[in-house]
């Protein structure tokens, strides 16, 4: 196994600490634009999941131009995308890849989508190529002049708007080690130990902090429960599921498995959306969203967050436009199935 050079323990936690505190205003400066609710004071932010295809574009694609059409029809002043890893399958190189601006800056362009694409890595971007990890890449890129990548560290938090903000959001790296206690299977590393412990003692000490918005959202690449063929996580269910149940986290957003999805657990208050049809060959489904759901279906597509200050509302769109599925959550979890 090649060793992944890591910051030290104090420098990581600081940059990262810094960066949660000052950095974002940055971030967005950078976009040429600031974050600004619509008049009905709701903000707009869409979701997209193992995006990144190598072998052939056409599903990315079309996925990318039904977002386009979508935010275009709907008039969204929209505010930022979400990426949920997996952003590069196969080799990415460096940061002066053609990738970048084939699969990324022109597939999803400024001229409709000119605001923060906040990522985080997933598996696949924990592969080095000829030794050199794609997330290493990634961080790279975000330091570019005029991107509108933002991956500043390996977890983050930031909220939207800028002003009067609605949704707190943290960001996660998900790819802890294995339950085993192991950092490699095949070609897919993960992060240390020490990693796993530096991120979770942050996460813990971020969730005890008051929240200043009316909503909690966290996202991360793998999901903690899934339908589909990588199944339920049982080590982020050991890390992370107790305290979302402890900080009553409203949604948690995830990819990793190539489908949409929507679960719901009887007494915990976190909804765990998946949203990973973004352009990776699909995945069938192992169980059934009428066996535990209320949502789970093999399609392509992208999400939309929603968020005024009493309502959340979550959608999943099909390459196709259409919204396939749909419901909403109050301050204090209130759930409604709309569609």
């Amino acid at each position: 196994m090649q060793h992944i050079d890591l910051p030290s323990r104090r420098r990581f936690l600081r940059q990262t600490f810094a960066f949660s505190a000052a950095s974002m205003a940055t971030s967005l400066a950078s976009c040429g634009r600031g974050i600004i609710g619509d008049p009905d004071g709701a903000a707009h932010l869409l979701i997209l999941g193992d995006w990144g295809a190598i072998s052939q574009h056409l599903d990315q694609s079309s996925v990318a131009a039904a977002m386009q059409s979508y935010v275009r029809q709907q008039g969204l002043n929209l505010q930022a995308l979400l990426m949920l890893g997996d952003n590069f399958y196969g080799e990415l190189g460096s940061v002066s890849s053609s990738r970048w601006k084939t699969q990324f800056e022109d597939m999803y362009p400024r001229s409709v989508f000119n605001c923060p694409a906040y990522a985080i890595p997933g598996n696949h971007d924990y592969i080095q190529d000829e030794g050199i990890l794609r997330y290493d890449v990634e961080l790279q890129y975000a330091k570019m002049i005029k991107t509108r990548w933002v991956m500043p560290s390996q977890f983050y938090r930031f909220t939207f708007p800028a002003f009067d903000p609605l949704v707190t959001i943290i960001a996660l790296d998900s790819n802890v080690p294995f339950p085993d206690g192991s950092t490699q299977q095949g070609a897919f590393l993960t992060m240390t130990a020490e990693q796993r412990q530096i991120q979770l003692d942050w996460l813990t000490s971020e969730l005890e902090k008051p929240l200043d918005t009316p909503f909690l959202v966290i996202m991360g690449h793998h999901p903690l429960y899934s339908n589909g063929p990588h199944g339920d996580n049982a080590a982020l269910i050991r890390d992370w599921d107790p305290l979302f149940r402890q900080k009553n986290v409203h949604v948690y957003l995830a990819g990793h498995d190539h489908d949409l999805q929507h679960l719901e657990f009887e007494g915990h208050p976190t909804s765990f959306f998946c949203s990973g049809g973004g352009g990776a060959d699909l995945y069938k489904l192992v169980v059934l969203p009428e066996k535990r759901g209320p949502y789970a279906n093999k399609a392509f597509g992208f999400s939309h967050l929603e968020v005024t200050p009493t309502l959340m509302t979550l959608r999943h769109i099909s390459k196709d436009g259409v919204i396939l599925h749909a419901f909403t959550k109050t301050p204090d979890n209130k759930l409604t199935i709309l569609a």
